[in-house]
C-alpha cells in the first residue's frame, strides 16, 4: 500500500467520500460517491449503527523525575480510574505520580498485562479532566497532532455513548443531511455500543489465525435493535451494519444462533469460514494489512474477491484507513 493513499485528514464535507461498490453476484467493481449509498439502500432496510464516542483519550505529562510520559487511555474503570497505555523512557512503577497539565496527576496503580491502572488524584470528575487536558487519539498511522478540527471530525454526528478511544470510522462519512434523506427514504436505522479499543490497530503477527489473542471490547446490543432486526429480517428486508464494529456487535449477539440482547466484553474474531448469522451487507473503510478488521471483510465477501476490491482501491487510488474513503459489501455464503 503507497503511503501516500493514507489519507491524513478528512475531506471538508463528511459525505464527500468515494464509494467502492462490490456486487455480489456479478462480482463486478463500481466506482461511486458515498452520496449513492442512498441509490443502493431499499425501503425495508435496517441500517445498524454504532453510537459509541471518542473521547480524548491521550494525555501528556511528565514523571516527578522529570522524565515525559504518554498515556493513551483503554478503558475507563470508574470516575477515576483507567487502565492504559504509557510511553515513556521507563516505564512508571507502583506508587509513582504522573503530572499531567493544569496541574492534574495521577498514580500508577499496578500493571493488569500489558496495561497500567492508574487513578487520577483529586475530586474532579474523570470526563472533565479529560474535557480540560486530553487530546484526541488519533491512529498510529495519522502523522500529525491533533488539531481543533479533530475534537469534531474523528466523531461521528451520532455519537453519544462514551467510551471509545478510536471511532468507528464508517460511521464518518456520514452527515445530518444523509441521515435525513435515509430517513426520508424510509430506512429504518438502529443503533449499538461498542466502545472501539486501541488494539483494533494491533496486527496479526501468528501465521496460524488460531493463535491470534484478539483484544477485548465492551459492547451492547439493546432490545429495541433486536426487535428491529426481526422485523426487517420478518419483511424480507435486509441488515446492513455501518462498519466493522456494527457487524462485530451483532454477531457477538448472535452466538446462540439469533441475535440476542446483551452487553459485556467480545472478543469474537472473525475470519474466512465464519457463518454471519444477522448482518448482510456493510458499509466499511479501507483496513490496514495483516489486521483482524481485513480478515473479517475477506469472511464477508470472499477472501479472492476482498483481494481484487484491494488492487483495484489501489489503483485507482482510493482514500486508506480512517479517514479515508469508503466501500458498500454485500454477504456472500461461504465458497
Amino acid at each position: 500500500l503507497p503511503e501516500s493513499l493514507i489519507a491524513q485528514k478528512l475531506l471538508t464535507e463528511r459525505s464527500a467520500s468515494r464509494l467502492l461498490c462490490l456486487d455480489k453476484d456479478s462480482e463486478q467493481i463500481e466506482d461511486r460517491q458515498f452520496t449513492d449509498l442512498l441509490d443502493l439502500l431499499q425501503a425495508d432496510d435496517l441500517l445498524v449503527l454504532n453510537n459509541t464516542k471518542v473521547i480524548p483519550a491521550r494525555l501528556f505529562g511528565h514523571k516527578q523525575s522529570g522524565g515525559k510520559v504518554e498515556i493513551l487511555i483503554e478503558r475507563v474503570l470508574g470516575s477515576q480510574e483507567v487502565l492504559a497505555h504509557t510511553r515513556a523512557s521507563k516505564s512508571p512503577k507502583v506508587g509513582n505520580i504522573i503530572e499531567l497539565e493544569e496541574g492534574f496527576q495521577c498514580e500508577m496503580l499496578g500493571r493488569v498485562d500489558d496495561l497500567f491502572h492508574l487513578r487520577f488524584k483529586g475530586e474532579q470528575d474523570l470526563a472533565d479532566i479529560l474535557e480540560k487536558i486530553g487530546h484526541m487519539p488519533l491512529p498510529p498511522y495519522i502523522e500529525r497532532a491533533d488539531d481543533v478540527s479533530d475534537q469534531t471530525r474523528y466523531q461521528t454526528v451520532f455519537a453519544e455513548s462514551r467510551g471509545a478511544v478510536a471511532a468507528p470510522t464508517a460511521g464518518l462519512h456520514f452527515d445530518e443531511a444523509m441521515m435525513a434523506s435515509i430517513k426520508a427514504k424510509g430506512v429504518r436505522i438502529a443503533f449499538v455500543t461498542l466502545h472501539v479499543a486501541s488494539g483494533t490497530f494491533r496486527p496479526v503477527k501468528t501465521d496460524d489465525l488460531s493463535e491470534h489473542i484478539m483484544h477485548k471490547e465492551y459492547f451492547e446490543v439493546p432490545e429495541v435493535t433486536v426487535q428491529a432486526v426481526q422485523e426487517i429480517k420478518n419483511k424480507g428486508g435486509r441488515v446492513i451494519a455501518v462498519g466493522t464494529t456494527a457487524v462485530r456487535s451483532l454477531e457477538s449477539a448472535s452466538q446462540a444462533g439469533k441475535l440476542q440482547a446483551c452487553s459485556g466484553d467480545t472478543n469474537l474474531f472473525i475470519t474466512p469460514g465464519y457463518r454471519f448469522k444477522t448482518v448482510d451487507a456493510m458499509v466499511t473503510n479501507f483496513h490496514l494489512p495483516e489486521s483482524t478488521l481485513l480478515m473479517l471483510v475477506s469472511a464477508f465477501s470472499g477472501y479472492e474477491r476482498i483481494k481484487q476490491v484491494y488492487q483495484h482501491a489501489v489503483a485507482e487510488k482510493y482514500r486508506f484507513f480512517s479517514y479515508g474513503d469508503a466501500m458498500f459489501l454485500q454477504k456472500r455464503e461461504v465458497d
